[in-house]
């Protein structure tokens, strides 16, 4: 029957390293590269760094176990 399951049985680790995996580069690149523009006045000039540094840190880790949770089967 898990065989049936709705696109595989691999669903939760394939969201967890995709999820995890835009996690971490769309902090990272908020720091890198922030917006040229603000487009309304409460926009910030660029990201908080230490707040974005624990969100990639923290998909790191997500997608890092879920790439192991794949490869050990």
């Amino acid at each position: 029957m898990m065989a049936d399951m709705f696109l595989g049985e691999d669903l939760i680790p394939l969201l967890l390293l995709a999820l995890g995996g835009a996690l971490f580069v769309g902090n990272v690149m908020a720091i890198v590269r922030p917006p040229e523009r603000r487009h309304d006045d409460d926009d910030l000039d660029r990201a908080p760094i230490v707040r974005s540094l624990v969100y990639a840190a923290l998909g790191l880790v997500a997608a890092i176990w879920a790439l192991a949770t794949l490869i050990a089967g």
